[in-house]
């Protein structure tokens, strides 16, 4: 049986799923899923992160989280952690960038979320030398200062959406008939979680509503707050949920999300209003929501980009110059992707962004 025919069954039996839960399927069924059976990234994958797309990107990241971990004091023991971390690139990068900072990777203890076991064993395989530990939750963590970076992990994070509906909402389902899939909406409810929204929305407006982010937020800001450490999400999204973002993408295309389910990797904006706010609750500051191009030039990727290309010529050249452009430029991830910092309310913000 396909996961399509294991979706329908179910709905058969149950009734209507949620769209988080059909997203959870897709991604992670132990058999089906999209993730635990397969990598994804790269040109021969469906998709391709910054990390893949240059050096530089993981460069500029280990040497902002070097500059945060000097100016709080240089902690002779600390966690450094990466969510979802995908092949490892980033990672490995942020390592051999930060070689030349006297005792920073001495002190760090690499710690790993990653629930595929295809990406865990790629991931033993490209930090090789390093002792690197996976964790289930964020609370596996040791209770010690923790530098963190997300990319692009929060999006995949499942979402429920919402239609407006005078003063409630009513919320988009995934249903089928036996043989295909489709949207339908539930019956009208009030959404305590979504009483906020309906200051900023009107009648026939869709919000999406991610329930796991906040927790696993507030679990990052609180040992920051505890402990000291800063933490940087960087992700496609804006300040506040607004509209359908649920996608698929599947060889580098998008297709209709209820299309070969398993087949292709399904994504949702991030809410950054809703990391935010978890953060000070937490007792965590965080920055200004930046651009990830406004981002990576304050940190020198331009400079970064020069002297690699002192060395290069021909196509090697060309695809420097493409990649600088892809990761900065505000018509391709300059600006649709953004960067949120956390730190400690009695720190400095961390580098290439403003408190």
């Amino acid at each position: 049986m396909n996961l399509k025919d294991h979706l329908l069954l179910r709905i058969q039996n149950d009734g209507p799923m949620t769209i988080a839960d059909y997203m959870t399927d897709c991604l992670m069924h132990p058999e089906h899923g999209y993730y635990a059976t397969r990598d994804p990234l790269g040109v021969q994958g469906d998709f391709i992160t910054a990390p893949e797309i240059s050096q530089m990107f993981g460069e500029l990241i280990g040497l902002c989280l070097a500059q945060t971990w000097l100016e709080q004091g240089k902690p002779k023991r600390f966690i450094l952690a990466e969510l979802g971390p995908g092949r490892g690139t980033l990672m490995a990068d942020i390592l051999r960038a930060t070689k030349g900072v006297p005792g920073f990777n001495e002190a760090a203890e690499i710690a790993l979320l990653e629930a595929s076991p295809v990406l865990r064993d790629i991931q033993l395989k490209t930090l090789q030398g390093y002792e690197p530990q996976w964790i289930e939750v964020m609370t596996d963590l040791a209770d010690l200062p923790l530098f963190l970076v997300a990319n692009e992990f929060f999006d995949a994070l499942p979402i429920r959406q919402y239609l407006r509906d005078g003063e409630s909402w009513r919320e988009r389902f995934v249903g089928g008939d036996g043989t295909s899939l489709a949207f339908g909406l539930g019956p009208q409810a009030v959404q305590t979680a979504l009483s906020e929204r309906l200051e900023d929305t009107q009648d026939g407006d869709l919000v999406e509503h991610c329930s796991g982010a906040a927790p696993i937020l507030s679990t990052v800001a609180g040992q920051i707050a505890r402990n000291g450490g800063a933490a940087l999400i960087i992700d496609y999204g804006d300040w506040r949920s607004l509209g359908d973002t649920l996608q698929a993408l599947r060889a580098h295309e998008t297709t209709d999300p209820l299309d070969q389910p398993g087949q292709a990797d399904l994504t949702a904006h991030v809410d950054f209003e809703v990391l935010a706010v978890a953060a000070r609750a937490s007792g965590c500051a965080h920055t200004k929501l930046t651009p990830q191009g406004v981002f990576l030039e304050r940190l020198g990727i331009t400079a970064r980009a020069q002297s690699l290309a002192a060395s290069l010529g021909g196509t090697q050249l060309e695809e420097l110059i493409a990649a600088h452009r892809r990761l900065t430029h505000p018509d391709e991830m300059g600006n649709l992707f953004k960067v949120l910092g956390l730190y400690p309310q009695n720190a400095v913000s961390p580098p290439g962004l403003e408190p």
